[in-house]
């Protein structure tokens, strides 16, 4: 099995000159690849980058996969359609979310509280959450809105979803430019999805 391991340091900073999903552009990235005869772990995710997505254009493999130490399949699958509710993105890939479902993973402290609420959530819903309509899911997740559940896995998502490459090279974020001499004359105002600020709100720097 050809596996793209998925971690946030697995991949170089892309290059982008817009945060606009739609534009952002990055140069190919060299990912690392694992092959391994099997996986070991409690519970496995896997799936594959569509075809014609940014990642999809930078990975030499649309497959990648990701062992889960304690949860299992099952409940790393809930936590990804739980992610999805909370802060949807249509372009980004299952492979970003489970990366919510590792860092969870990882966390003793909160593997009671997570596995609770993912059993709750499933008797909610009827059996599965992961199989319950978008507007379900939407409902059931409001529902618990100020539970320890709900907190720990939101507050993780804010982490798991945005502070990684994958994410970065959806959106088209550079990374840090501090160690460039900053932003301010490298891509302060070239922001395409924000109207051009005035004379006045935007001044010279110097």
């Amino acid at each position: 099995m050809r596996v793209i391991p998925i971690a946030p340091s697995a991949l170089p900073r892309a290059d982008a000159t817009s945060c606009q999903e739609e534009d952002g552009q990055v140069p190919k990235l060299d990912l690392p690849l694992v092959r391994r005869e099997f996986l070991k772990g409690s519970g496995v995710l896997t799936g594959a980058i569509a075809t014609g997505s940014v990642l999809a254009t930078l990975a030499p493999s649309p497959a990648w996969a990701l062992e889960l130490k304690q949860l299992t399949t099952g409940e790393g699958q809930t936590l990804i359609a739980v992610g999805r509710v909370l802060y949807p993105h249509k372009k980004l890939p299952d492979a970003v979310y489970a990366l919510l479902a590792k860092d969870l993973d990882g966390n003793a402290a909160a593997l009671p509280v997570v596995r609770d609420g993912i059993a709750a959530l499933d008797k909610s819903a009827g059996g599965s959450f992961i199989k319950a309509p978008a507007s379900k899911k939407l409902a059931l997740i409001k529902a618990i809105e100020g539970t320890p559940f709900f907190n720990t896995v939101r507050g993780q998502c804010i982490t798991s979803l945005y502070n990684n490459d994958m994410a970065f090279a959806v959106f088209g974020y550079p990374g840090a430019s501090w160690e460039k001499g900053g932003y301010l004359t490298r891509g302060f105002q070239d922001l395409k999805w924000l109207r051009a600020p005035t004379a006045e709100a935007s001044p010279p720097a110097w």
